[in-house]
């Protein structure tokens, strides 16, 4: 199930930060490597899990790879959680809402 697999990508510290930088900007791997202190491949492997889960999209530029968050995953995710709490559902959803990247930004949502 995708939502299992997005939770688990979510599990980590590491890929949770990773989402926090491009949910800034789109970004190049390499961009995103000289943001941690961690080895290439072990950043690599960070994207392959979070791109595995649907919370990511990858888009070629020419010689790059440009990595941007995938707004329709994780929107999905984040109402499957405030479902978990109605009371306070409806307050949460519009303040998750403006918070998101603009859904125009990537022709892959």
């Amino acid at each position: 199930m995708a939502t299992n697999r997005a939770f688990r990508a979510l599990a980590d510290p590491t890929r949770r930060r990773i989402l926090r930088l491009l949910r800034e900007r789109r970004r190049t791997s390499g961009e995103i490597a000289g943001a941690f202190q961690s080895s290439w491949p072990t950043i690599s492997r960070h994207l392959a899990v979070l791109r595995s889960a649907g919370l990511i999209v990858r888009e070629r530029k020419g010689q790059f790879i440009e990595y941007d968050v995938n707004t329709t995953v994780l929107q999905e995710v984040i109402e499957l959680l405030l479902d978990a709490v109605p009371a306070r559902r409806d307050r949460w959803r519009s303040t998750v809402a403006r918070s998101l990247p603009s859904p125009s930004r990537s022709p892959h949502r």
